[in-house]
């Protein structure tokens, strides 16, 4: 029993730590913050947790080994509706580790894991974004050029949304309560950018599947 003490600990830790870069940005909490917010001694986040670094790391290990497993969905997106979910719930798991994105460009001047990894996830997210326009679109409809500059929209959309939140409302934007309806307003407007490249019949379909939406949308 003894040697499953240290795994929760460890839990425990990335929990809050997550929880607090989060709420406050990854620069504005220290390691003191979080021994403080559980309770425990420096010294004992040190152990699980050799440096800041180490958290952000395996934070980020966590994120990345999720979404690879989610943007692989991409292959089972039949319509508008599978469209629709599959990018509500990425910008979901987006919201899940939001500092990442909300913190990107400090984090990426001096991490150098994310300074490495974090472009391939966003390849991969054209990647999983260009098969769904493959799927939805009709085969003559623009060319590879244009759907790949397509699906790059999306993910500057994807990377951004939250920050272009924060800046409207900086006080109020990352927190839980406004989830929803901002995560809403992305899945929306990334979608949007597909409408232009969709026939009559289904452009129809996509703004009637918004309209529900529509209180949240700005």
């Amino acid at each position: 029993m003894a040697k499953k003490a240290p795994r929760r600990t460890a839990e425990r830790i990335l929990a809050a730590t997550l929880e607090l870069f989060n709420r406050f940005g990854e620069p504005n909490v220290s390691t003191t913050v979080i021994s403080a917010e559980l309770n425990i001694s420096p010294g004992n986040l040190y152990y699980h947790f050799p440096s800041k670094d180490e958290l952000v790391n395996t934070l980020f290990d966590q994120y990345e080994a999720r979404v690879v497993v989610l943007l692989a969905a991409s292959d089972d997106v039949r319509d508008l509706e599978d469209a629709w979910f599959f990018l509500h719930t990425l910008f979901e798991l987006i919201w899940a580790y939001r500092f990442l994105y909300r913190d990107l460009n400090h984090l990426l001047s001096r991490n150098r894991r994310l300074e490495t990894h974090f472009p391939a996830i966003l390849m991969r997210k054209k990647g999983a974004l260009r098969v769904m326009l493959d799927q939805l679109l009709a085969p003559d409809a623009d060319d590879a050029a244009t759907r790949d500059a397509v699906a790059a929209s999306m993910v500057v959309l994807l990377t951004y949304w939250l920050s272009y939140e924060y800046v409207l409302q900086p006080r109020t934007a990352m927190e839980p309560e406004n989830a929803q309806d901002a995560l809403l307003r992305g899945a929306y407007h990334v979608l949007s950018l597909m409408a232009p490249h969709l026939p009559d019949a289904p452009r129809e379909h996509l703004k009637a599947l918004t309209e529900a939406y529509q209180p949240a949308m700005g």
